[in-house]
């Protein structure tokens, strides 16, 4: 009787210490003050840790020590397979599924698959209609903050990537690339009707409508035999 009354009371001791370190914001229950500490950051902001690189702050030491590997250029996560080295963990492991054609997380609305769960969670604001960043200069708004960032350009005039064999610069890297190909002679895209190839996707679809019932007009033509380099 005397060892079920101890069990008993030391199961009870064991919920209260679990008490005491609950949020009284949001109930959420941590083993460890110290993880109380770090999560009640989540609803304060604060951000006592501080990188000296770039001034950016951090609510936990742990992650400023990841974040010092944008400047030191250390990414301690090897992929064995291709030797792609990773800076996070997560993104490693995200990676690995490249190899291995796993794909864990699957869409409840259409069952859509995804290898990377921060692609599942972009994907479902199709079905949520949801797009949480926003520009501040046209109200547009995006599923993705990297869309944002390109957006933006639009209104700041920036273009960031610059080609290095004529120096004309474009707002997109992937502009960039497909430029590239009108100095090397590159054109990986072939129409299936003529063999004709194209320096982008874009005009290979351009050109497939002269095959069509209704071709693009004259201008729209001479505009594709331009960025085609020809």
């Amino acid at each position: 009787m005397e060892e079920q009354l101890g069990a008993a009371g030391s199961r009870s001791q064991k919920r209260e210490r679990l008490r005491s370190h609950s949020c009284d914001q949001c109930e959420k229950v941590f083993k460890r003050k110290s993880h109380l500490v770090n999560h009640q950051s989540i609803h304060t902001g604060e951000k006592p840790h501080t990188c000296d690189q770039c001034g950016k702050g951090f609510a936990r030491a742990c992650t400023l020590k990841i974040h010092y590997g944008i400047h030191t250029g250390v990414k301690p996560y090897t992929c064995d397979q291709c030797g792609a080295a990773f800076l996070y963990k997560a993104h490693f492991i995200n990676h690995q599924h490249v190899h291995t054609g796993e794909k864990p997380y699957s869409c409840d609305q259409c069952e859509k698959v995804f290898a990377a769960k921060g692609d599942l969670t972009v994907h479902k604001r199709v079905h949520t209609g949801e797009k949480p960043y926003s520009c501040e200069k046209c109200d547009m708004s995006f599923t993705r903050r990297g869309i944002l960032i390109r957006h933006q350009r639009i209104h700041s005039g920036e273009k960031p990537y610059c080609c290095d064999l004529c120096g004309k610069s474009f707002s997109r890297g992937y502009a960039l690339q497909v430029h590239r190909r009108i100095h090397t002679g590159e054109k990986p895209y072939w129409c299936d009707q003529c063999e004709k190839a194209f320096i982008s996707s874009g005009a290979l679809s351009c050109h497939q409508r002269v095959h069509a019932a209704t071709p693009p007009p004259p201008e729209e033509l001479l505009l594709l035999t331009q960025s085609n380099g020809s």
